[in-house]
């Protein structure tokens, strides 16, 4: 049974894209800019700057591929993350480069969307490595810039912790922007829980209560084990289901991240995600836009 969360009505843009059936976001970003010269350990947000036809030939990769939301290389465009790796002082025109780049790219399909990619700080609460107010600024500073960039959307994604998650969704709001929420379900003994120990059902419930417009899962694993992480989120929440798995888990081999699943294979679960109530399905470590023409594909089919 579906919970009903007190909360506002679905976002006018979130209602318009699900109105047709499921709707197709992109692929990875990180795996793909690897295979364009990204080193292992190289902070890809820079490349914002330094190869920015390189970033944009992903995000058109994807919307030749079928996607109807594509993502932006602003992953890690965080005042904490940018701190870490020097480059502090670029947080507004990184932000902006990342989804002018993904704009352009959009344009060139009628009707795809920009939904700006937000991850986590790297700091944990539990330790005390940051404050809550702390996380509330640096989220609420990009969300801002992303959002006066020209963004349609924003998406916290990779999250585990989920109290760092409402917060940073609590921050997206203020922009008035939809706002996608996804957490990474890969502990436990059935790969069911976050880093934090999270469930998915408390996840769905948590995010809601933020006033996420979308919640979901991305990244962790595999697709096969996303079917019942996503009717799991189902059960406890009314908002939308957004779900991007992994193409497998990965080998690295000279440097490079491989991974086993073929398009078809990572496709031929599409059909049981919609089933379980997924409305947004893509892909995320792995997944190249080969697999989004999959997936287009098998939705259209």
């Amino acid at each position: 049974m579906i919970v009903r969360q007190p909360l506002v009505a679905m976002y006018p843009l979130i209602q318009q894209l699900t109105s047709t059936g499921p709707v197709v976001t992109d692929g990875a970003w990180g795996t793909q800019l690897q295979q364009r010269g990204l080193a292992l350990g190289e902070f890809p947000d820079l490349w914002n700057f330094s190869h920015p036809d390189r970033v944009g030939e992903v995000a058109r990769a994807y919307v030749e591929a079928g996607s109807h939301i594509i993502l932006t290389n602003t992953f890690s465009s965080n005042r904490l993350r940018l701190r870490e790796n020097g480059a502090e002082e670029h947080l507004d025109a990184l932000n902006r480069r990342g989804v002018e780049i993904s704009l352009a790219a959009a344009r060139e399909a009628a009707g795809a969307k920009v939904f700006a990619s937000m991850g986590p700080t790297g700091r944990m609460l539990a330790n005390g490595d940051v404050t809550e107010e702390e996380l509330a600024e640096t989220f609420a500073e990009q969300a801002k810039v992303l959002a006066s960039a020209g963004a349609d959307g924003l998406v916290l994604e990779t999250m585990s912790d989920l109290r760092e998650a409402e917060i940073g969704v609590a921050a997206a709001r203020a922009t008035g922007l939809p706002v996608v929420a996804c957490m990474v379900f890969d502990s436990g003994k059935d790969k069911d829980r976050t880093m934090m120990g999270t469930t998915p059902e408390q996840a769905a419930r948590g995010l809601s209560e933020a006033g996420a417009d979308v919640v979901g899962a991305n990244c962790g694993q595999g697709i096969a084990n996303f079917v019942n992480i996503c009717r799991r989120l189902r059960s406890a929440t009314d908002r939308p289901i957004w779900i991007k798995a992994n193409a497998g888990l990965p080998t690295v081999v000279n440097g490079i991240a491989q991974y086993s699943a073929t398009p078809e294979q990572f496709a031929s679960y599409i059909p049981a995600l919609v089933q379980q109530g997924a409305a947004f399905v893509g892909g995320c470590c792995g997944t190249r836009p080969e697999f989004i023409a999959a997936v287009r594909r098998t939705i259209s089919s």
